[in-house]
């Protein structure tokens, strides 16, 4: 396949047109927000942009991608012909393989994103790595092999499941952080001066709650069932802990802490921070850069953050063990701050 046609080039779209063009392919486009789409003609994700559906359909692409919002995705698969190879990228997939009437799909999911949208933050990089999920509901072998082809090309992990195990697995990994993350900023943001103290946890713990607020009402609505069933158990959960807390059950309280640290330590290899303190002024990250490039370090992770009112900030730089004295040092060297 040398050929497709993206519709809806946002960011998840604008990245897989990224990677699909530095990959050789002649990558056409289509947006209903003429703005989006000139912005991902003019990043290169796309070699041109098409004036409709229909007239992206009649080139008769060898891959089609399903990249909009999950309403518009799932009256597409219901509405749009074409013997191509289609896929969607949803973040839900039963309500979307329940409206397909297309020859050949491939329903898919990348767990990866930002909580930023548009084409300005699409990245060919954004899949590497990362686990894209191909539901094998109703897919012929062949197409879920050339679909697993494209995904490996783009970086991404196929990863085979049912529409259904999908669905039950992203309330709990995906939607129900993002119901948690803006269920606790509205908290937060109730209660008098209490985000002008907010640091780290409370950051990462909200980071989400900056995504787009249309795209998630339309993705909790579609699968609102597992959402719900995981937002009820988790409610329990909570019930059960604030009960060790207000009876002074520490025993049950530290099981629980202890077995949660253990599993988040699991999700991720061991890695070293090192801190460095910017200041608001010209160079600062070229410094970081140099210091980088000198040390040699394998980084795994980065993680900026800003002062409140400006005024640089704190980056938190991840490294393998046993590299984080050579990347102080290298930073010292630079003239920066490192935060012990």
């Amino acid at each position: 396949m040398t050929a497709a046609g993206i519709i809806g080039t946002g960011l998840i779209g604008s990245s897989i047109g990224l990677g699909l063009s530095r990959a050789g392919w002649d990558v056409a486009g289509w947006d209903p927000d003429a703005r989006v789409l000139e912005a991902a003609v003019g990043i290169g994700a796309l070699a041109r942009a098409e004036p409709g559906i229909d007239s992206l359909l009649a080139r008769r692409p060898d891959l089609v991608v399903l990249a909009g919002p999950p309403r518009a995705v799932i009256e597409q698969v219901g509405s749009i012909e074409t013997e191509s190879l289609v896929i969607d990228v949803a973040g839900v997939k039963a309500p979307v393989l329940a409206a397909s009437r297309l020859v050949h799909f491939v329903g898919t999911h990348p767990m990866a994103g930002r909580e930023v949208t548009g084409p300005g933050a699409a990245s060919p990089a954004l899949f590497r790595g990362a686990v894209w999920v191909v539901v094998t509901d109703g897919a012929d072998s062949g197409d879920l092999d050339a679909v697993e082809g494209v995904i490996e090309m783009l970086g991404g992990l196929p990863s085979r499941m049912t529409a259904v195990e999908h669905d039950a697995a992203v309330a709990v990994i995906s939607h129900l952080p993002q119901v948690l993350a803006a269920t606790l900023a509205t908290e937060a943001a109730d209660r008098t001066r209490v985000t002008d103290l907010a640091a780290g946890s409370f950051r990462d713990l909200t980071r989400v709650a900056a995504s787009d607020p249309a795209t998630w009402v339309q993705l909790l609505e579609a699968n609102r069932g597992p959402v719900v069933d995981t937002v009820r158990d988790f409610r329990d959960r909570l019930d059960r802990f604030t009960a060790a807390v207000e009876t002074g059950d520490l025993e049950t309280v530290h099981q629980v802490l202890t077995a949660a640290r253990q599993l988040r330590r699991g999700l991720a290899p061991t890695v070293v921070p090192v801190r460095v303190a910017l200041a608001d002024e010209p160079g600062e990250l070229a410094k970081m850069g140099r210091a980088l490039e000198a040390s040699a370090v394998d980084v795994r992770d980065l993680q900026l953050r800003h002062a409140p009112y400006g005024g640089g900030g704190v980056l938190t730089i991840s490294v393998r063990p046993g590299e984080g004295e050579t990347l102080r040092a290298a930073l010292e060297e630079q003239g920066l701050l490192v935060i012990e």
